[in-house]
């Protein structure tokens, strides 16, 4: 780890072990390094709590220090364990303190759990840090998912239950030479290939996403993908999220900040209730996928959520649980409820935001996602 001020090897374990280690001050620290210990000591000191002081200005003089001497990886650290430890929710309802901070997807989500309690003046600052984090969001994550989609659907886009003004007489007869029959000299075709539905959406995609409290980070990545999603003339998307209420935010779709100011995180869960309202928007289950992202921690009635789950799976819907997506690794999660979907032939896992255009990709293609993941 780089920090922007030089320290010794000694001095740096003095810092990680806290004063607490060194009662005496037996290690000397320079200038920098006491900043640096300063600052941890205020986070991270045994026998304090909400050691920073309610006040804007110590707030405020806390967050640029950090700032100083860490770089910003660590700072965004810093800023997540100060909301966790310190309660510091000051920090995300006054502008000034909320224009110091440095931008990551762990603070959007914070301040998306407080978006129906922020003041008028600091939405407008909260809005702003919302949409920096969201366009480096897109920058990384349209391109491979667009290009991937486009494909998928290239390898798909022919019809293949096509009208008799549809058909593409010359690639029928080619896939069908091998059933040629020399007694009547012609061929029979078992497969009619239809000219591309241009125009019209070859795919329904539903990104169904848990909004509890434990799921933040994903519902920032769903939402943010979900336009990407419906950018895409060839898709048909829907973005729904739910607690122990389902909204569906695809009006939205057209500015991914504003879909996630509309998002309400914390609560309870009702996997149930919401699947009942996804199954309203199949108009064509074999064309549809249904990606449930969710930790399966079912605050409903799970028994009629598993044969909601079934119903829907038996109509045709391609479905797919995600326990979490987002960059964080392996999530608690539901292992009964996620044993009872496998058992229906759902693929449930995790799946970081870098992945899901491959998924995404597979799923339009129909391919064999156990397959591919080894779920």
């Amino acid at each position: 780890m780089e920090n922007k001020t030089d320290i010794s090897h000694i001095e740096r374990w003095r810092l990680i072990l806290g004063r607490q280690a060194d009662p005496e001050e037996s290690i000397p620290l320079d200038s920098g390094a006491r900043g640096m210990d300063n600052v941890l000591e205020a986070l991270y000191g045994a026998h304090r709590r909400g050691g920073l002081g309610s006040s804007s200005p110590n707030v405020n003089r806390w967050l640029g220090d950090i700032r100083r001497f860490f770089p910003t990886p660590v700072v965004q650290v810093l800023q997540r364990d100060a909301l966790e430890r310190l309660g510091l929710t000051q920090m995300l309802l006054e502008p000034e303190l909320l224009a110091s901070v440095e931008p990551d997807i762990h603070l959007v989500g914070a301040l998306l759990s407080l978006n129906k309690v922020l003041p008028a003046q600091t939405r407008e600052t909260a809005g702003m840090v919302i949409r920096k984090v969201v366009n480096d969001l897109q920058k990384r994550l349209e391109y491979p998912l667009r290009t991937s989609i486009y494909r998928a659907l290239q390898r798909t886009a022919r019809n293949r239950r096509p009208r008799p003004g549809e058909i593409d007489w010359r690639r029928t007869i080619h896939q069908n030479l091998k059933h040629y029959q020399p007694e009547y000299r012609t061929i029979i075709p078992e497969t009619l290939i239809g000219f591309s539905r241009s125009g019209q959406a070859l795919r329904h995609v539903i990104l169904l996403t848990d909004q509890s409290g434990s799921m933040a980070s994903s519902v920032v990545f769903a939402g943010v993908l979900g336009a990407a999603l419906a950018s895409i003339r060839a898709l048909k998307t829907h973005v729904v999220v739910f607690d122990t209420a389902v909204v569906d935010l695809s009006e939205h779709l057209h500015d991914p900040v504003e879909l996630l100011f509309g998002t309400q995180l914390g609560g309870g869960t009702d996997i149930h209730k919401a699947l009942v309202y996804a199954q309203t928007l199949v108009r064509i289950p074999q064309d549809t996928i249904l990606v449930l992202i969710s930790d399966l921690f079912e605050g409903g009635n799970r028994a009629e959520m598993i044969k909601k789950v079934y119903e829907l799976r038996q109509s045709g819907v391609t479905m797919i649980g995600l326990l979490a997506l987002n960059d964080e690794g392996a999530p608690a999660y539901d292992h009964e409820n996620a044993a009872a979907f496998a058992a229906l032939d759902i693929p449930v896992f995790a799946c970081s935001p870098d992945q899901f255009p491959e998924l995404m990709a597979a799923a339009i293609e129909k391919r064999e996602l156990k397959a591919v993941y080894g779920v």
